[in-house]
């Protein structure tokens, strides 16, 4: 049962000194009351997109070339619309106008090193490598790739690229081979920066084997940029197209850092959908407007400001590692990790908050729950003064989760789940320092999008399940998916549902608070006797099971309807009973109404998910009814989809 009071709540203090006040009493005055409540706010800035979206540009000063007539140029068509049009920018050069003693990065890996990186020397590395491209014929347009782990040569080499108006994207090298080319492939780069090896779980993974593999494949790409992550010995006399990073950029260091000025929308980076139900979408995401809206995003709703130190446990193929490096445009502290988080044991995470001090924690909700079951008590453990919230995201955060954050965590933490995605490369609900946290609930609609949920009529309503929508443009809308000349695939992705109206994918509930409960991804509704039910409302109860690790659920066609199928993976030395089945079904019908209980609950080794962390619930679907599951590249663990194919249980009543 959800609480009737808060688990947090911002002393009046700590409201007043925020970002997000000090916003308002600094660019809105004459547009909004000082002492404005976030519900107005949030509603000002969805009806006056002119003022908003410039006043968000004078607080990030951000640094721009020419003049605009307003924000946004409106279109009849939703897609057409666009911003800022007349000004020219460059968002590497947003990112590092600091160029001091300031520390920009810290990069932790898991094999233990730690090395750190300030401002100036960032900006030093930053102008090497844009030399050095430039020297290959990289210019505003390209495409460089890479296919490298979270550590600082990835946000240089980023951060070049943008510099010169080419188009980065990256993926993290726990892909295969396959999985890079089906992206990689797609958008044919010039060049591509590649690591020799990663570090996993205690494991050294060797990379540089692979590369040979996408050259055949990839023709367009020229040069590959051999990054020594793992420092393993490799002969580079092998390959005429691979050279190492120092000997790249050695010729070119000392030279000034020069930035190519593009128009608002030009495209920045390109990202890529799960994959894991047909080739990936390569979607394109504009410098300005995904400048604007990781500001918002940043400083507004995670109270991030200049000297904060800034942590996102992510891997360079999730938009969450694009968000946390806009980081640096505040003058932030950005913490980078590559490696398990659960290696050397479980509480290595909360080391490197205590050891680095870390304002502002990013995690997924995965992670939270795992350090839950394990036990693990950072209150009681660890020294967490310097930590000021905790951002959840990857899938909805569970009641049980808000109350260990809490309970076992910190007691004074403003927990942020959030929810958005790699097709807005942003938030559409997430976080506020002015609010409190409710049990269970996202805390608010961001700052400037029209987020409401749409019945199957589309009607507009509350508290009830329905699909979330955006009905008014935003800066950060893809500018559309490439090698989409005529839009129809991006159109149909995003409009199709409601015409002229973005429709997300999520299946959601807006609450009595105005904040927001995501109750499962719309493609994966259960629809047992054709009531829907979201996945997440189940994963809710089971996560309350102690004796279950992990959990997924699909609906099984079955004599004309369909039935709720659980699947669970036990903690060791536990085996599902039928009195462990009746404990589960019961904790499920508790909360919840019979139809959510599961027709069928089966006990499995593993269950999959993609590489950054999400449930694959489609990929199990398919196998369970015998129809093709393509692209299995995308999966971190690709061969647990075997543990569900041709189960007597699912041939029985």
């Amino acid at each position: 049962m959800t609480s009737t009071q808060p688990l947090w709540n911002p002393s009046t203090q700590q409201i007043a000194n925020t970002n997000l006040m000090r916003f308002v009493r600094d660019e809105l005055q004459g547009h909004v009351p000082a002492d404005v409540d976030y519900p107005s706010l949030q509603q000002w800035s969805v009806d006056n997109p002119n003022d908003f979206w410039p006043a968000i540009m004078r607080w990030g000063k951000v640094c721009f070339q020419g003049e605009y007539q307003q924000a946004l140029s409106s279109a009849p068509n939703f897609m057409d619309n666009r911003w800022f049009s007349g000004i020219t920018l460059n968002y590497a050069e947003n990112l590092l106008s600091k160029a001091d003693e300031t520390l920009a990065l810290v990069a932790r890996m898991e094999d233990g090193s730690r090395r750190q990186m300030t401002y100036r020397q960032l900006n030093d590395e930053v102008a090497a490598v844009s030399a050095a491209l430039k020297n290959l014929g990289v210019t505003a347009g390209d495409r460089v790739a890479g296919w490298l782990p979270n550590v600082p040569e990835t946000v240089i080499a980023m951060l070049a690229t943008a510099s010169l108006g080419a188009i980065w994207s990256s993926c993290s090298p726990d892909f295969g081979s396959a999985g890079v080319i089906d992206r990689f492939g797609q958008i044919t780069p010039k060049v591509l920066f590649a690591c020799d090896g990663y570090f996993y779980n205690g494991k050294t993974i060797e990379c540089y084997n692979k590369i040979n593999e996408v050259l055949g494949e990839i023709e367009s790409i020229g040069t590959v940029i051999l990054v020594p992550t793992a420092d393993l010995a490799i002969n580079l006399d092998q390959n005429s197209k691979v050279k190492h990073y120092q000997d790249f950029i050695e010729p070119h260091r000392g030279v000034d850092l020069e930035y190519t000025q593009m128009p608002f929308d030009h495209p920045l980076f390109i990202m890529y959908s799960s994959g894991t139900t047909g080739k990936p979408k390569c979607i394109v995401h504009g410098s300005g407007g995904t400048l604007l809206q990781h500001i918002k995003e940043v400083s507004l709703h995670s109270d991030v400001s200049a000297g904060d130190t800034l942590f996102y446990y992510t891997t360079t193929g999730w938009a969450m590692w694009n968000w946390l490096v806009s980081g640096l445009s505040l003058g932030a502290t950005l913490v980078l990790y590559d490696g398990s988080p659960f290696f050397p044991h479980d509480g290595t995470m909360m080391d490197i908050a205590q050891d680095e001090g870390i304002n502002i924690f990013g995690t997924s909700a995965k992670y939270i729950a795992s350090l839950e079951k394990a036990g693990v008590k950072p209150k009681e453990t660890h020294n967490l003064s310097s930590l000021r919230s905790v951002l959840s995201t990857g899938s909805p955060l569970s009641h049980e989760s808000f109350r260990y954050v809490y309970r076992d965590v910190k007691k004074d933490v403003c927990l942020s789940s959030i929810s958005g995605g790699t097709d807005i490369i942003s938030c559409f609900v997430l976080g506020c320092p002015t609010l409190p946290v409710w049990e269970g609930e996202i805390q608010c609609i961001g700052l400037g999008m029209a987020v409401e949920c749409w019945d199957e009529h589309g009607v507009s309503v509350t508290q009830q399940k329905a699909e979330l929508v955006c009905t008014k443009p935003f800066p950060s809308m893809p500018i559309g998916f490439w090698n989409d000349p005529d839009r129809s695939k991006f159109s149909a992705a995003y409009f199709e549902q409601f015409p002229n109206v973005w429709a997300h994918g999520d299946f959601a509930e807006i609450t009595e608070h105005q904040g927001m409960i995501i109750h499962g991804r719309s493609d994966t509704i259960l629809n047992p006797g054709g009531v829907r039910i979201g996945t997440a409302e189940i994963y809710r109860q089971v996560q309350k099971v102690p004796e279950v690790l992990d959990s997924l659920c699909i609906g099984q066609d079955w004599n004309d309807d369909v039935r709720v199928v659980l699947f669970v993976v036990l903690k060791d030395g536990e085996v599902l009973t039928d009195t462990l089945r009746n404990k589960i079904k019961k904790t499920i019908r508790a909360e919840t109404t019979p139809r959510h209980v599961p027709s069928k609950i089966i006990a499995v080794a593993d269950v999959p998910r993609t590489i950054t962390g999400k449930l694959v619930e489609l990929a199990v679907r398919n196998v369970v009814h015998h129809w093709p599951v393509v692209n299995t590249d995308a999966l971190a663990n690709p061969q647990s989809l075997s543990l569900f194919k041709d189960l007597p249980e699912l041939r029985e009543d």
